[in-house]
């Protein structure tokens, strides 16, 4: 699952940029547990896809993207990457485009102030009418004067992703709902771009893995063991692997019946088995993926806690219980039910990975055990976004992705505030909106890990959405390409994107 999501200051829409909405196929992910099947370290390039040994276990403080100066990249060359989405919406600042393909596409094309190194001419001075940490992350990302106007915002960017406001080193050549394609930018100021083209075509996960082997593409994510098979049959490909910022999640529709009572939201959360759950994800992977405490902070982060309620551990007698004690007697078909109607929910997932199939298949026998009935409803990866947007789900697997380390302060207000534009539980209370807010009114590290950590130890008592684990980034790279792949918080700047000399 893949996909993320108003402004009326520029700076409101930080709120919008602070977690990218990210598809659970992918493997764009963080991995919070250990492999423990191989002690062999894995090189900075990826291992080659002749090695037959046991997969390495990536140590949390490197980077496996092929790191390299830009004097050791050639200048010129294609990159070739596939989307599950292009658009609609290029509006990577908006509900309906802050997904992490849109965060890669503004990446090349627009403005971002990691990309500068000096600043010459007058100096700004931005005055807050109160105090806000981290005042950085508002200036992450930049768009043009025009963009703020209202209705330019809201719809002013489908199908239009406004190349006149380009300003970072690549411009939009061509685009449609199939492919587009970055050239470099002739207004650049800084460093030269080291590629001639980078082209997206849109596809479907499985679909892009044949793609990889067919040398159609140049790179590939991965998240399953037939995954990682069909990048290791590939002749000079590296399969890269490392700890990423991804937490994936259930979310729960907190507007739909029976999922508005919080009594049936408690209830399937004792009835989720998190454990045999990531046994499916990660089966053949060398993973282990222990449930994670927290949406906002990863587990390798100073200050991050479990946040879950005690109450919200996998026990099928308790489940029982918290039905029972709401109202639900169980009939003779083994589901329970109340007032003459069966208690019946769905699980919505995306495209035709085997493996999201099995976990969808997985979570419906979870809830038979505890006498709730699941409809698994499939729908393809390219509508995600507009699903997503549209509240068209009750249970919803999808992934949340970290920009930078400092995002659990903007993205808690994002993510559980009760209309906060990434609360896709629609469940919040006053309680919760005056603790979420607190974080950025603080300077101290300490102090904002305690007050978002207070935060969400409140929003999870709503059984609004549970965390499932922090998967591994697994990445299939043709053999040289050069500042591309897992590298934590790191990233590289997009100009310096090629090919190895």
């Amino acid at each position: 699952m893949n996909k993320t999501r108003k402004l009326t200051a520029l700076a409101a829409a930080t709120a919008a940029l602070a977690m990218l909405l990210a598809g659970c196929g992918s493997g764009n992910g963080n991995g919070n547990g250990s492999n423990g099947a191989s002690s062999a370290a894995e090189p900075p390039a990826g291992i080659d896809a002749s090695y037959t040994g046991d997969l390495p276990m990536p140590k949390i403080t490197e980077r496996y993207d092929n790191h390299q100066s830009r004097d050791n990249v050639k200048d010129g060359g294609t990159l070739t990457l596939s989307a599950i989405e292009i658009g609609p919406n290029w509006n990577y600042m908006s509900s309906d485009g802050n997904t992490s393909y849109m965060s890669e596409f503004w990446s090349w094309y627009q403005p971002s102030l990691l990309m500068t190194d000096q600043v010459s001419g007058s100096p700004i001075k931005v005055t807050y009418k109160t105090p806000y940490y981290p005042w950085q992350e508002v200036f992450g990302a930049l768009v043009n004067p025009k963009a703020a106007d209202p209705k330019t915002f809201t719809r002013g960017w489908v199908k239009n992703p406004h190349n006149e406001w380009a300003a970072g080193p690549y411009k939009v050549d061509s685009f449609s709902d199939s492919q587009v394609t970055f050239v470099p930018n002739e207004k650049w100021w800084g460093n030269k771009p080291k590629l001639d083209k980078i082209v997206y075509k849109q596809m479907a996960d499985t679909a892009s893995l044949n793609a990889f082997q067919n040398g159609e593409i140049d790179a590939v994510d991965a998240s399953t063991k037939d995954d990682i098979k069909a990048i290791r049959s590939v002749k000079d490909a590296q399969l890269r692997i490392g700890y990423s910022t991804k937490t994936r999640v259930l979310e729960y529709n907190g507007k739909s019946k029976p999922l508005d009572d919080l009594q049936v939201r408690k209830a399937i959360t004792q009835a989720f088995d998190v454990n045999t759950y990531n046994n499916v994800q990660f089966q053949g992977l060398n993973w282990k993926a222990d449930q994670p405490g927290s949406e906002l902070l990863l587990p390798f982060q100073k200050g991050y806690e479990n946040n879950l309620p005690s109450e919200a551990k996998y026990n099928v007698d308790n489940a029982k219980k918290t039905l029972e004690a709401d109202g639900y007697k169980m009939g003779k078909d083994g589901y329970y039910a109340k007032g003459g109607k069966t208690l019946e929910i769905s699980f919505t997932f995306f495209g035709d990975d085997a493996t999201q199939q099995a976990l969808a298949n997985a979570y419906q026998a979870m809830m038979k055990k505890a006498g709730i009935k699941v409809k698994v409803v499939n729908v393809a990866e390219s509508k995600f976004s507009d699903t997503v947007t549209s509240g068209n789900y009750q249970v919803l697997p999808m992934a949340w992705q970290a920009p930078s380390a400092m995002t659990f302060v903007v993205s808690a207000p994002q993510l559980y505030t009760s209309d906060g534009p990434s609360n896709f539980s629609y469940v919040g209370n006053k309680t919760i909106d005056e603790l979420v807010k607190k974080a950025g009114n603080l300077s101290d590290y300490d102090e904002q890990t305690k007050a978002v950590n207070a935060a969400e130890k409140e929003a999870f008592k709503l059984y609004g959405t549970i965390p499932v684990s922090n998967p591994a980034s697994y990445l299939g790279a043709k053999k040289g390409l050069a500042n591309y792949g897992p590298s934590g918080f790191a990233g590289s700047l997009p100009q310096d994107i090629g090919w190895q000399k």
